[in-house]
């Protein structure tokens, strides 16, 4: 399950080059084992992930860059539903957590080309709650002044074996600051600024950003989880509300966005220029906490989340495989066919908002042998199948 069309609000590193709030274009779509998307959005959405935030991917995007067309930048969003004023500890990823973004160029489900992503976090100064010692500002060397608690990362790019030759690492960039979070006007003031002095560049054309950003996703958590509560369409529901507009439940939340930009020949592999995207977190198998408040992670890195088409997890996995499905890979999918050939979601359309109830108006849909959500989500449509009839649509 991974992702190869999306739509962005407000990436960074697109945004210095075109107005925030673009919409994204078709990337690429992609055939094989692994199914294709459009934008994707997943908070919370299995049982130990939601006790873990600050390893939650909550949105994939991806898209070829407007300004750039040679390029591909990639979005990874972490940390569900970010309140603003969250002090005296704000936000920030995990230093003990793997960060990644993964391409498939041939189209069997597993990346060829992984972008890592490892955290540091320092403390200048122990002897203060203060996140910040005074009005943070951006100095010439990049770094930030009076903040207390700065965050560094590393970059590495990962090249799976491909043709007998063993796997191959290089570290793009090591020390890479992300900013702050935007505490208010007197700790941040002309926070766009502290932002944008945060977009690095890095050999081989590539550009980077990590750091707080606003959540571009609308979504109704507060309707749709209510029994699948469709505001709009209240008056149809086999327990009839009045008809509301929708709410988007993530307005004036943020959450925290990896962004990498790449040249497309990086990625794609000739004469083939499809790619997959999906993104991961990672943490060690065991975690051992100190008496001194520390804690220290020990043994192989499991994945504990994933996330590339838009609410498989939420919806489309059943609730006693949610985690296992996020300790997955895309190319072993297949496994979790039944989900999407008989989807609950489709009954669940049936039972309340179909014909069959005193209010509903809605058609009955099939319920079994989705071949069709096989093809568009899981599978993906067969290399035979023409550009022209198949374009997903943001």
């Amino acid at each position: 399950m991974y992702s190869s069309v999306t739509h962005v609000r407000k990436p960074l590193i697109a945004a210095l080059a075109f107005a925030a709030g673009a919409v994204a274009i078709v990337l690429l779509v992609v055939y094989g084992p692994g199914p294709h998307g459009a934008k994707a959005s997943s908070h919370a959405e299995a049982p130990l992930i939601g006790q873990d935030p600050r390893a939650d991917n909550t949105d994939l995007y991806a898209f070829v860059s407007p300004e750039d067309t040679s390029k591909v930048t990639m979005i990874a969003n972490y940390i569900p539903l970010e309140a603003p004023a969250s002090g005296p500890n704000f936000y920030s990823f995990d230093d003990s957590a793997l960060y990644e973004i993964k391409v498939d160029n041939n189209g069997d489900g597993d990346e060829d080309v992984s972008y890592q992503f490892r955290f540091n976090t320092a403390t200048k100064n122990p002897n203060t709650f203060l996140y910040n010692t005074g009005p943070i500002s951006l100095q010439n060397d990049g770094t930030y002044a009076n903040w207390n608690r700065p965050q560094t990362y590393s970059v590495t790019a990962v090249r799976s074996k491909n043709n007998g030759e063993a796997t191959t690492s290089q570290v793009l960039g090591k020390n890479i600051p992300t900013p702050p979070d935007n505490v208010g006007p007197r700790s941040t003031p002309n926070y766009d600024a502290l932002a944008a002095g945060a977009v690095k560049s890095l050999p081989g054309g590539i550009k980077v950003f990590a750091g707080q950003r606003d959540d571009p996703f609308f979504v109704d958590l507060g309707s749709i989880f209510d029994l699948a509560g469709l505001r709009p369409f209240n008056p149809f529901h086999l327990i009839p509300l009045g008809a509301a507009p929708g709410v988007d439940a993530l307005t004036n939340y943020n959450t925290h966005s990896i962004e990498i930009q790449v040249p497309i020949a990086q990625l794609a592999k000739a004469p083939n220029n499809t790619i997959g995207i999906y993104a991961s977190a990672s943490r060690s198998k065991a975690t051992i906490l100190r008496k001194n408040g520390t804690k220290d992670g020990q043994g192989p890195l499991v994945q504990v989340s994933r996330l590339g088409n838009p609410l498989i997890n939420e919806v489309v996995i059943s609730l006693g495989s949610k985690d296992f499905w996020n300790r997955s890979d895309p190319a072993a999918d297949s496994q979790f066919e039944h989900n999407y050939s008989n989807p609950e979601v489709s009954a669940l359309e049936n039972l309340l908002y179909g014909v069959s109830n005193a209010n509903g108006v809605l058609q009955p849909i099939a319920e079994h042998n989705r071949t069709d959500l096989d093809t568009i989500l899981l599978t993906g449509v067969p290399a035979s199948t023409s550009r022209a009839t198949h374009r997903p649509t943001c």
